[in-house]
């Protein structure tokens, strides 16, 4: 017998920017495939600007960062919902859900495959599933399946948040930093990068950060050349991403970066450390040819990252040249 269609969905996310970004394709797809149902997304309130020009049946109910777990429930208790997506799956939610049972709702949550996807430390068979197809995948175990029909948040182009024009030169984004060390590209390499890329003719560059020590960092490296601007700390993630909207290429680590790209349908050429797209955290609709990475053997030694390096040398990263960095970024989509 199959379950009633829910007509007020809770989706429940509150996690780092990239990982609330990868949950939007399915987002959307799913509210514009089933109109009738209610989507009452439940994420920070930081990370809730990413959802620009939502569907019309998409509530966004943000909650503040450190919000008590008590006070999170206080408000999903307002929301009339027939049935809980978790899309983090951590004890945290893991609470969430039983709160929810225990009063009739149905619940599904985000199939991680923890053990399965560790595998990939010891070459052996793993679950390589893509985490946006495993937000599709939830939603179809609630009996919303639908054909993925996402391409970007925005439903026309949006203006550039900056007082220029773009012509005819070509734009890229350069992200990079990321939070974990054995993720991040090594700096001095990156600036070679950055001061090569604007050495090529009709070149603009935008460097992208966080307030604080990376905007300083990269405030310096405007000084490479009258084509490099840095607007770290400089717009809300909404004019972020329409500056990435006119973006050529994004150029980031495996982090929030890729992932605001690829909500924009830029392409994004990223840089991988302690983790490889096989972990499944690929940018949606990105192509593992522009994942520059050199697949060594201790490749991944992370799912998540962090900042250790068992080998204590960093070779994932030191070990990659630039050259090759820029020779894809080159390289036609």
């Amino acid at each position: 017998m199959r379950s009633r269609l829910p007509l007020h969905l809770i989706v429940y996310r509150l996690s780092a920017l990239g990982d609330v970004a990868m949950t939007i394709p399915a987002v959307y797809s799913c509210a514009k495939t089933w109109p009738q149902v209610t989507f009452h997304i439940v994420t920070t309130d930081f990370c809730a600007q990413l959802f620009v020009e939502a569907p019309a049946n998409v509530s966004i109910h943000p909650v503040e960062k450190r919000m008590g777990l008590w006070k999170i429930l206080s408000i999903l208790n307002k929301i009339e919902a027939d049935a809980v997506a978790d899309f983090h799956n951590v004890l945290r939610s893991w609470i969430v859900d039983v709160w929810f049972l225990m009063r009739g709702k149905r619940v599904c949550m985000l199939t991680k495959n923890r053990l399965k996807r560790k595998a990939l430390f010891r070459k052996a068979k793993c679950d390589t599933t893509p985490f946006t197809q495993r937000y599709f995948d939830v939603f179809a175990r609630l009996g919303l399946s639908c054909t993925p029909c996402f391409k970007t948040v925005f439903k026309t182009l949006p203006p550039i948040p900056l007082n220029m024009k773009k012509a005819e030169e070509r734009w890229i984004g350069i992200a990079p930093f990321a939070r974990y060390k054995n993720k991040t590209y090594p700096l001095d390499k990156m600036q070679q990068v950055v001061c090569l890329l604007a050495k090529q003719s009709s070149t603009r560059i935008f460097l992208f950060g966080g307030r604080g020590e990376q905007a300083d960092i990269l405030a310096g490296w405007e000084r490479f050349s009258p084509c490099v601007h840095s607007v770290a700390g400089c717009f809300s993630l909404a004019e972020e991403l329409s500056l990435m909207a006119h973006l050529d290429v994004m150029l980031s680590m495996d982090s929030a970066n890729q992932h605001m790209a690829s909500l924009v349908d830029t392409r994004a050429v990223t840089i991988w450390g302690s983790t490889t797209p096989a972990c499944g955290f690929m940018g949606w609709n990105q192509k593992e040819t522009d994942a520059v990475y050199l697949n060594l053997v201790c490749q991944p030694c992370t799912v998540g990252g962090s900042n250790i390096c068992y080998k204590k040398t960093l070779d994932c990263l030191e070990k990659l040249k630039y050259q090759d960095i820029i020779r894809q970024i080159n390289r036609k989509a």
